[in-house]
């Protein structure tokens, strides 16, 4: 209804139709603004719950990645152990197969005394190395009991040879009161005169000098040859 037509109406009904009037238009402006607040809101709530949700999808990807780094330098971390103790397995394999067949050779040094002629000739160059290794005018001799008498007639021959090489004299004295022990597999050991200088001449000694020169020889014999190995010493 518009105001013109409002007019024909007496003063009390039109007063009374204008306070409805305007309380209309305040009603129809308060729900247009409430409606345009509520829009506002809104907007600015998805706004916010985007952004929110945007934060907290970094954060769980950055939580997630960190994750996925620490499982797979883990993982590293494992199969690096994994192949440490795999390493060290094998060089412990094949540190207990050359120990094996230094035990063997060992076990097999007792069956040369068992061969008189062979043994004696191996005396005498035990004996006479140790005589150029010393060059000491006076030398001792110790072995075991049972050989006392191959290393008296190997120091009666090889005196006179050490005589002519070296053109010095030397006396020998073979200890008949300390022996070597009768579990080794035999040879010598010769000492200078006050004993602090000795020569370890007897079969396991020189096995084990033998071994440290040939193990590379050795290794390579039974492993075949390393090809990552730049000296062999």
């Amino acid at each position: 209804m518009g105001f013109l037509q409002v007019l024909r109406f007496p003063p009390t009904v039109q007063k009374h139709m204008l306070i409805k009037h305007m309380m209309a238009f305040i009603e129809q402006e308060a729900s247009e603004k409430a409606e345009e607040i509520d829009a506002k809101a809104e907007e600015e709530f998805n706004i916010e719950k985007g952004r929110l949700v945007q934060t907290q999808r970094v954060k769980i990807m950055e939580y997630y990645e960190k994750k996925e780094k620490q499982i797979e330098q883990h993982k590293k971390i494992q199969m690096s152990n994994l192949m440490n103790q795999a390493r060290l397995k094998v060089l412990k394999a094949r540190d207990d197969m050359v120990s094996d067949l230094l035990n063997e050779a060992r076990r097999l040094l007792a069956d040369i005394a068992k061969e008189p002629a062979k043994y004696s000739a191996l005396l005498e160059g035990l004996v006479l190395q140790g005589f150029y290794q010393l060059l000491e005018p006076k030398v001792t001799i110790r072995c075991r009991k049972d050989d006392v008498s191959l290393v008296e007639a190997a120091v009666q021959k090889n005196i006179p040879i050490y005589k002519e090489k070296v053109k010095s004299n030397i006396e020998v004295c073979i200890d008949q009161e300390t022996f070597l022990s009768p579990d080794i597999a035999g040879g010598v050991e010769v000492y200078n005169a006050n004993g602090k200088i000795k020569v370890s001449n007897t079969l396991e000694s020189r096995l084990e000098l033998i071994a440290q020169q040939m193990m590379p020889e050795i290794r390579v014999a039974l492993y075949g040859a390393n090809q990552n190995r730049k000296f062999m010493d």
